[in-house]
């Protein structure tokens, strides 16, 4: 019984394991060309676990000396993902001069590539075998002024690195940039692998014309095998080296007189926007964040042009700074440009926010094109007293700019004017709390507690945070009715108040670009002192109506 439980475990074993079947086998060669009678290093390697004798190599019987082979193992398991390798390592050296060929192989039906091979003579100075050398490319090799070119350029070393500089090439007529970091690999070039450090750049031409590059070039120091006089055994010595990448010339076409708009040549540009699609009505005066994004294929940041920004007049926008930025995705360079922008509905209705199109030049189609937002419809909700039209200061700060003197001597009556007004209330107040005591303990509470109330507004409007004033305002009406209000529901008090609370909402959400900073903050001085007033003005209403109603509770 228990052997039979072992052979049931077994072959679940045996059927669990995983299998490996061979799916890649490569050749490559340590140096070429090479001299007649000097042995070089045939390296072959399969990506699975075979039977050695299974690899024919009589092929190179015809053109080489076969010397020592040998032969090894290796299996890596990372993260339970096993990797098995056999390699086999073979000294040849050719039997004559010319263009030879090593042979392809053939294991398990997979096949190796076949290696072109110069052989030179003997002691020959002429040929050197190259340990290092660079290469580069261009995206295309005609563009238009203001396109982004890619110029990838990559290092091939054959040896060791020990330290080196990859400079940039040289190109007049043209702004060049490095994009993203550097990328370290491997290939393998006329059967030889060489590690490949390969690094982009970005060329912008400037003029129309033929522009020419001076490729990067490399000076650094590497390692190479060097074989002392009379010695059996080979050594490793630093040696100086330099490369250069071949020229190249691009011709660069001036923008097609037919391109109408701000000029962008892009391979791809889009438009999108971020929008509260959640909300299907909005509040008055409540603000609306719009974020709108441009995106470029194969463009620089900087051509990018400022998206325009059209609304109808009952929304007030308020942009931020837009932002800018380039990153590598999928081997393409893709510009950025983005803005933010507070909406705020002054009127209720239904609005649309116009289309947004930005025009941009195919280079690949050789026409013009069109990226586009569609319109958007908005539903404004709100009270009719809360559409009170903004104060001149915001409306045409350019007119009032004379004013200002006047202005700021009516502000300062302004504040006289309050302050009497307050003093009168607070009389008011303390002379009602007596006969509203006699009446219940609630009423008795409620002159306190405004009084609270409106000496933490007259706090707030004197460190003058125009956000901090609107929640203060939002805690004192609350407090005074025993419900939550918001500001709308405030401003339809009084038109003093709605007009009050719009100076104020304009100060919080974004300067006006058309108004210095001296300016702001007088309107905002002003903003203040309206609103004191008009809550001034709503309290000695409310304990007037409170008095009258209080006095035949108290016959004579």
């Amino acid at each position: 019984m228990v052997k039979k439980q072992i052979c049931i475990l077994l072959l679940a074993l045996s059927a669990w394991s995983p299998a490996y079947a061979l799916t890649r086998l490569e050749a490559a060669i340590d140096r070429n060309p090479v001299m007649e009678g000097e042995y070089f290093v045939l390296n072959i390697s399969a990506d699975d676990e075979v039977d050695t004798a299974q690899l024919d190599t009589s092929a190179l019987l015809k053109d080489f000396i076969v010397g020592r082979t040998s032969v090894s193992r290796s299996t890596q398991i990372i993260n339970f993902n096993t990797a098995k390798e056999t390699r086999w390592q073979i000294l040849l050296s050719p039997k004559q001069q010319g263009q030879l060929t090593i042979p392809a192989f053939t294991l398990d039906g997979v096949s190796s590539a076949p290696i072109p091979l110069k052989v030179v003579e003997s002691g020959s100075q002429t040929v050197q075998t190259k340990n290092l050398f660079i290469d580069a490319s261009l995206s295309s090799d005609e563009a238009y002024v203001g396109q982004l070119l890619t110029y990838r350029v990559k290092l091939y070393l054959a040896v060791e690195l020990q330290r080196g500089v990859l400079n940039a090439p040289v190109v007049e007529g043209a702004q060049i940039k490095q994009i993203g970091e550097d990328k370290d690999g491997s290939e393998i070039v006329d059967g030889r692998r060489y590690r490949v450090i390969e690094r982009t750049y970005g060329l912008i031409p400037d003029l129309p014309g033929q522009v020419n590059i001076q490729g990067a070039t490399f000076a650094g120091d590497v390692l190479v095998e060097s074989q002392r006089r009379g010695g059996m055994f080979a050594f490793n010595e630093s040696r100086p080296m330099q490369a250069g990448a071949p020229a190249l010339t691009v011709q660069v076409n001036p923008p097609p007189a037919s391109f109408q708009g701000q000029w962008l040549v892009a391979d791809l540009v889009a438009l999108k926007e971020t929008f509260p699609e959640e909300i299907t009505e909005f509040t008055l005066g409540n603000p609306i964040t719009r974020t709108l994004t441009l995106l470029a294929s194969n463009a620089d940041e900087n051509s990018l042009p400022d998206i325009p920004l059209t609304l109808p007049e009952a929304l007030k926008q308020y942009p931020e700074k837009p932002q800018r930025q380039s990153f590598v995705r999928d081997t393409q360079i893709v510009s950025q440009y983005s803005i933010t922008t507070a909406i705020v509905p002054t009127q209720a209705g239904t609005f649309t926010l116009p289309e947004i199109t930005v025009p941009w030049w195919n280079p690949h189609l050789k026409r013009q094109e069109l990226a586009t937002l569609p319109a958007r419809t908005i539903v404004v909700k709100g009270s009719p007293q809360a559409q009170a039209t903004e104060p001149s200061l915001w409306q045409s700060p350019v007119e009032t700019v004379n004013y200002w003197p006047w202005i700021s001597a009516l502000l300062a009556t302004l504040w006289l004017v309050t302050l009497v007004a307050w003093r009168r209330a607070l009389n008011q107040v303390s002379n009602s709390a007596p006969l509203a005591a006699s009446v219940s303990a609630s009423t008795t509470a409620g002159p306190a507690s405004d009084h609270n109330g409106l000496a933490a507004l007259e706090r707030a409007c004197t460190e003058g945070n125009a956000s901090i004033i609107l929640g203060q305002l939002q805690r004192y009406f609350s407090q005074k009715t025993g419900q939550s209000l918001t500001l709308d529901k405030i401003a339809a008090r009084s038109v003093p108040l709605a007009q009050a609370i719009r100076q104020l909402q304009a100060c919080a959400y974004g300067a006006n670009v058309d108004l210095s900073q001296e300016q702001q903050q007088q309107a905002l001085a002003l903003a203040k002192a309206a609103l004191l007033k008009a809550v001034l003005n709503d309290t000695h209403d409310s304990a007037a109506n409170a008095a009258v109603v209080l006095v035949p509770l108290h016959p004579n």
